[in-house]
């Protein structure tokens, strides 16, 4: 899933390559992908890109008064071209294109989506904050300051892992970049947030901006086909599981859920200790 590093790499991408030019025509592949009914896409039509921007993991079109926002999902992506086909996509059809972008001078986009989950979403809106769930966005993680961080967690008695990634409490972490910041912080993703000690808290505040702000540098100014890999490249636990610690050379270990794992070191980040199974809920002792 494309979290606030990517997110914000394709908001820049879009701010150079697609500001000042003219929305020609959006072709819709997939009607599901819309979640407005007005305005409509049309709207767009002839008006020019006079921003891209992002509110947590969304990405944001600006066109005068109107916002394109685009939630990405788990396996959506932007497709960036400089040469786009003029030919209009088959509304209904089973390829991973969802919609088209036309942009004037033959450039423009399209978004995609992988496998047979769909949860890419997009919103054609006046206000950002007319969709639900920018509306319910807690604060963006590279906005925090330490203090604001120990009050947004410090009465959370859910796991720390689930903290970090609720987009309600923090914008913009999602699995992978949770499993990177924890693993840097040297802190458990079972750790209670509310029984965290300053000393804890310090760690967990410098990793979130390191952790991010290196994935930030490493993204911006990336093609967007770039992203993934880039992404992948920097990445020291997550996805790695089998591989060596890249800090203390133990065994990268998994947690699986129904639809997704996370990835931590035993040394680096529980006292040696695996964690149990998702349907354990604890600590092997």
């Amino acid at each position: 899933m494309p979290e606030l590093p990517e997110v914000e790499a394709l908001a820049y991408h879009l701010r150079e390559h697609a500001v000042g030019r003219t929305v020609a025509r959006i072709d819709v592949a997939s009607l599901s992908v819309l979640k407005t009914v007005t305005p409509q896409w049309t709207e767009l039509h002839g008006r020019e890109v006079t921003g891209a921007g992002r509110h947590g993991k969304h990405l944001d079109l600006v066109c005068g008064d109107l916002h394109l926002i685009v939630h990405l999902a788990r396996a959506g992506w932007l497709r960036w071209s400089d040469s786009l086909s003029p030919t209009p996509p088959r509304p209904g059809g089973k390829g991973p294109l969802a919609l088209r972008v036309h942009l004037s001078g033959g450039v423009g986009f399209d978004l995609t989506e992988a496998g047979t989950k769909k949860g890419l979403a997009v919103w054609i809106v006046r206000d950002p904050a007319d969709v639900p769930s920018i509306a319910a966005l807690g604060p963006d993680a590279l906005e925090l300051d330490r203090a604001g961080l120990e009050e947004l967690i410090g009465k959370q008695t859910a796991r720390l892992k689930t903290v970090l990634t609720d987009q309600k409490i923090i914008a913009g972490i999602g699995n992978a970049y949770s499993d990177e910041i924890l693993h840097t912080a040297r802190l458990s993703p079972y750790a209670t947030p509310a029984r965290l000690s300053s000393e804890a808290l310090d760690e967990l505040f410098d990793a979130m901006h390191t952790v991010l702000t290196g994935a930030v540098e490493r993204s911006v100014g990336q093609d967007a086909a770039r992203l993934k890999g880039e992404k992948r490249s920097g990445l020291r636990v997550h996805g790695r599981t089998g591989l060596p610690c890249p800090v203390c050379g133990d065994t990268v270990r998994e947690v699986s859920f129904a639809d997704k794992a996370f990835q931590y070191c035993p040394t680096c980040q529980t006292g040696g200790k695996p964690l149990a199974d998702r349907r354990l809920s604890r600590l092997i002792k």
